[in-house]
């Protein structure tokens, strides 16, 4: 089994990576990039045509994160696609999660799956395919590999979750084998119930989805107790907090927003207080299928899902399968 197939996980934590940067802005964020190394892309959407749709409403803020795995071959790919809508009028947050295997156009490759663009010309061309299929004007975006999801679970000191019965077989499948590859003796989950998991032991939960409990959607399920776990953690932390644990997740982040753009936007939350975090998906339950010769593409009308997404983010209209 590829070591791949054990990256592939928590991928909402780049969410979590993302708003402890933001939440704990004002002067801190000046501090935390000046005094450590983050990742600062300003090549990948330099020039690129993002097919940035117009919007009338200034005050929302619409960034790509992504949540990039490596093939074996070396191919990046990213295995987690979210759109993170932030809204400085009344400090409200949306998430909302694009499902990775969603049958879309993509600007020169025909049809594919929506993270299949990122492969094709990194986070330009991805930008470019949601903001044509979806109707967004997505100019900036953040990104996390997945091969430090496990340390930045462990930043937080791990996650409490409650481990179901039926879930540890699967749970603890492929825990040796990461825990050989990142050199830490073997941490097997031993009994179901409420528990602090590790970094290593809360990837894995959040990559189940074989065993007859829920195929990728219950894994979105799980990473969404993940992440509620996550954001527990963060909840109670004063901004001195939060301005000691960002910098342990800067150096997994890349992004292409400057020091004066993460200082602004995390001003323009903070106005309201700690800003109310809202999630939803696209396609919404109900909405899809399964198509293509091998049943290898999540199928769902383009046109409705797009209208109902921008409602979400700009009309506070609720999206099912949040």
């Amino acid at each position: 089994m590829s070591i791949r197939r054990l990256l592939r996980v928590i991928w909402r934590c780049l969410l979590l990576v993302i708003l402890v940067i933001l939440i704990a802005g004002g002067w801190f964020a000046f501090r935390f990039f000046s005094d450590n190394s983050y990742q600062r892309d300003t090549e990948s959407l330099q020039g690129a045509d993002l097919a940035v749709q117009e919007k009338a409403d200034s005050s929302v803020t619409n960034i790509a994160l992504f949540g990039v795995d490596a093939d074996h071959d070396g191919t990046r790919r990213a295995d987690c696609i979210m759109v993170l809508s932030l809204d400085r009028a009344d400090g409200e947050v949306k998430v909302t999660s694009l499902m990775r295997d969603s049958k879309v156009q993509i600007d020169g490759h025909g049809t594919g799956k929506l993270n299949h663009a990122y492969s094709y010309g990194g986070p330009a061309l991805a930008i470019r395919t949601i903001n044509q299929n979806f109707d967004l004007n997505i100019e900036h975006y953040a990104q996390v590999d997945f091969s430090q999801m496990a340390n930045l679970i462990g930043a937080l000191g791990g996650v409490v979750i409650d481990v179901k019965e039926k879930e540890l077989r699967e749970l603890n499948k492929f825990i040796g084998e990461y825990c050989r590859a990142a050199k830490v003796p073997n941490c097997p989950v031993e009994k179901a119930g409420v528990q602090t998991l590790n970094g290593i032991q809360a990837m894995s939960y959040g990559r189940i989805r074989k065993g007859g409990i829920g195929d990728d959607w219950g894994r979105v399920e799980r990473q969404a107790v993940v992440l509620e776990a996550m954001f527990q953690r963060v909840q109670g932390m004063s901004l001195q907090e939060l301005a000691d644990l960002a910098p342990k997740m800067l150096k997994y982040v890349t992004s292409d927003l400057s020091i004066l753009e993460i200082t602004r936007l995390a001003a323009g939350l903070l106005r309201h207080g700690m800003p109310k975090i809202d999630h939803g998906r696209v396609p919404a339950d109900g909405t899809w299928d399964y198509g293509g010769k091998s049943q290898q593409y999540i199928v769902f009308d383009l046109e409705k899902a797009s209208a109902h997404l921008n409602d979400y983010i700009y009309k506070d209209v609720p999206l099912s399968g949040s």
